[in-house]
């Protein structure tokens, strides 16, 4: 039993410290107020395929492994309690 707690710590440190890597490199989303005076369209080709850049795979990523987080943390209390 205490080689799966210190296999879960182990991958738990590492999702953690990915997870904050990975917030800390993307970019801010949102145009701010701006995009609502200007009516700015999300109609074009960049926002059609937004899944698909860099800025796409690591919100992907990021959901990912933020739901990892969750899952690791409620067993890892389940293991220790």
């Amino acid at each position: 039993m205490d080689i799966i707690k210190n296999i879960l710590l182990v991958i738990y440190g590492i999702v953690t410290i990915a997870l904050i890597i990975i917030t800390l490199i993307q970019t801010k989303e949102s145009s701010g107020t701006s995009s609502t005076i200007t009516g700015s369209s999300s109609n074009n080709f960049y926002n059609q395929n937004k899944g698909r850049t860099k800025e796409g795979r690591m919100k992907r990523w990021t959901i990912a492994l933020g739901a990892l987080f969750a899952v690791l943390a409620i067993a890892l209390s389940i293991f220790y309690f």
